[in-house]
């Protein structure tokens, strides 16, 4: 059995990505999804309730299985992510940050958009819904 201080720790991450996750639900440029695949990830060390419940959850589980099955994202998710990238690049170029941070965070940001974007597209709705990894068209 997992130590009581390790599952508490994993339970408090887990809980606390869930509240950034929700936060990020309305503050502009704090992301959703990142924090929602920790939180599960966590949650299946510290909590298996909790790791059930966003499983099964309504809003959430469709995009965690499909992630968790076919490291799949929701196209929605990947445009909105996109146009956050891009914006906050811009935010920094408008702010006029030193050249060397512009540049490293163009890096970054190229990097998790070519990552985000090499991943399959998953459907939204229902679990039933979630199109395979090697769709046949």
């Amino acid at each position: 059995m997992t130590h009581p201080v390790s599952r508490i720790a994993w339970s408090g991450l887990a809980y606390g990505c869930i509240g950034l996750g929700t936060a990020g639900l309305v503050v502009p440029l704090l992301p959703t999804t990142p924090f929602l695949l920790v939180a599960a990830w966590a949650a299946s060390k510290g909590s298996p309730r909790l790791a059930r419940w966003l499983h099964r959850h309504p809003r959430l589980g469709p995009t965690l299985q499909a992630w968790r099955e076919q490291r799949a994202v929701p196209r929605r998710a990947k445009r909105l992510a996109l146009a956050l990238l891009a914006t906050s690049w811009l935010v920094l170029w408008m702010g006029r940050a030193a050249p060397l941070v512009l540049a490293l965070t163009a890096a970054l940001f190229l990097a998790v958009a070519t990552f985000l974007m090499t991943r399959p597209d998953a459907a939204t709705g229902s679990p039933d819904s979630i199109r395979p990894a090697n769709p046949i068209e």
